[in-house]
C-alpha cells in the first residue's frame, strides 16, 4: 500500500485501483466533539425526563417539543460527524466499468457505482482562502469540504473530504489518468 500525503492511501494492479481517504486525526478535536456529544446528549435526556415527570403547562410542553425536535436533528449532524472523525472513510475504486465511491463509517456506508460514459467535468473544487465556505467546510462539526467533482447524469457527485490542496490536485491526477487508461480499455 502506498500513500498520497498522511490521509490518503491507494493500491494499484492491472485490473483496479484502490483509494481511500481518511479523516484527519487531531486528538484535541475529537474529544472536544466528544464532550460536545456527551454534553448535547446530557441535555436531551434531561429535557425528556423533564417533560415526563414535571408538572409543564400546555405551552411549556409545546416548547419543549419543539426544542426536542431541534435537539434531535443536532444530536443526529453532531453524532454523525464525531462518529466520522472517529471511525470515517472513503472508499474509491476504479476497475474497467466504473468508479464506485463509497462513505462509510466503520463498516457501513453505502456504495454507489458511477460508469466511466457518464462521467464528465471532473475538477478540482477548492474554495477561496478565508472564505465563509472555506471556513465552514473546514470546522470540524461538518463532515463535508470535499474536494473533487464531477457530473454524472446531471448531478454533482463530490468526493474527498478535507484533502489538502496540494493532496487534493495529486489523487485528481492520478484518477484522472486511470480513468482515461479504462475508458481507452473499453473501446
Amino acid at each position: 500500500m502506498k500513500w498520497i500525503g498522511e490521509r490518503i492511501s491507494f493500491q494499484e494492479d492491472k485490473q483496479k485501483a484502490t483509494f481511500i481517504v481518511y479523516p484527519e486525526k487531531k486528538a484535541w478535536v475529537t474529544a472536544l466533539m466528544g464532550a460536545w456529544f456527551a454534553m448535547w446528549i446530557a441535555i436531551g435526556i434531561t429535557m425528556v425526563w423533564a417533560f415526563f415527570m414535571l408538572k409543564m403547562t400546555q405551552q411549556e410542553q409545546i416548547i419543549t417539543l419543539v426544542f426536542l425536535v431541534f435537539w434531535f436533528y443536532y444530536a443526529q449532524r453532531v453524532g454523525r460527524s464525531f462518529l466520522w472523525l472517529m471511525y470515517g472513510k472513503e472508499m474509491l475504486k476504479i476497475n474497467e466499468v466504473g468508479l464506485v465511491i463509497k462513505t462509510a463509517t466503520g463498516p457501513y456506508g453505502k456504495a454507489r457505482e458511477y460508469f466511466h460514459e457518464n462521467i464528465a467535468k471532473m475538477q478540482i473544487h477548492q474554495p477561496k482562502e478565508n472564505s465563509i465556505q472555506a471556513v465552514w467546510e473546514n470546522s470540524p462539526w461538518v463532515a463535508g469540504g470535499e474536494r473533487i467533482e464531477f457530473e454524472y447524469k446531471g448531478k454533482l457527485i463530490r468526493f474527498g473530504r478535507k484533502i489538502s490542496e496540494k493532496d487534493a490536485k495529486t489523487l485528481f491526477q492520478m484518477i484522472i489518468k486511470r480513468v482515461e487508461s479504462q475508458v481507452r480499455k473499453s473501446k
